[in-house]
């Protein structure tokens, strides 16, 4: 009988187990069973490489369904992305993602089909990459700004901690709106679109303010 699994990587600065299980639950997916990687890097650290990432390939059987909230809970690397999805789809296994439900299986024959596919697979392992990146060197800067300010008045304490601030990060990525991330993270409008406009000096008020 096939299952349907939930597969799910935390780290300190992204979503919880139980956040991503439920988003799950409330995009109408039946979760027969969860498999979580806790404090692991999707960039440094292949799929296959993770304690519970390597039993999540045992698992997985012909006719089942792995869910992820979004590719970048695989990982963020394009290379370990893209090979994962293509192995998994090539032992007849389907994943599907909460975020925009998506679709990716081996069924197709259509070579047109298969193209659209394949590529969409592509961009959606860039794009979680490049996010990582981008949060990296955003941070990165963020850090810089503040150790050369740190003899100055701190300003403002921003109105956003640590979590929101990825989870911003994260949502830009995905292509969610303002209004959307806005009430997802709590924040206000004006705050999602300070964030996006200048994530470097985002980081640097939460860096000099020790959030």
């Amino acid at each position: 009988m096939s299952k349907t699994i939930l597969y799910a990587r935390v780290s300190t600065a992204d979503q919880t187990l139980e956040h991503q299980k439920t988003q799950a639950e409330a995009a109408g997916f039946e979760i027969d069973e969860v498999v979580s990687d806790h404090g692991v890097s999707g960039i440094s650290t292949r799929l296959k490489e993770r304690a519970e990432g390597r039993r999540l390939f045992d698992m997985l059987r012909r006719g089942d369904t792995l869910v992820v909230r979004w590719v970048d809970r695989l990982g963020r690397n394009y290379q370990d992305v893209t090979d994962t999805i293509r192995e998994l789809m090539r032992q007849g296994v389907v994943i599907r993602t909460v975020i925009n439900n998506m679709t990716f299986d081996g069924a197709t024959a259509d070579p047109m089909q298969e193209a659209v596919r394949d590529a969409l697979i592509g961009f959606m392992a860039a794009s979680a990459q490049a996010q990582a990146e981008a949060t990296k060197e955003a941070q990165k800067a963020g850090i810089e700004a503040a150790k050369a300010d740190k003899t100055r008045y701190r300003g403002k304490k921003p109105s956003y901690d640590r979590k929101a601030f990825d989870m911003v990060q994260d949502m830009t990525a995905q292509g969610a709106g303002t209004t959307e991330t806005a009430k997802a993270t709590g924040l206000t409008r004006q705050a999602v679109i300070r964030i996006r406009k200048d994530p470097a000096s985002a980081e640097a008020a939460l860096t000099r303010w020790g959030i």
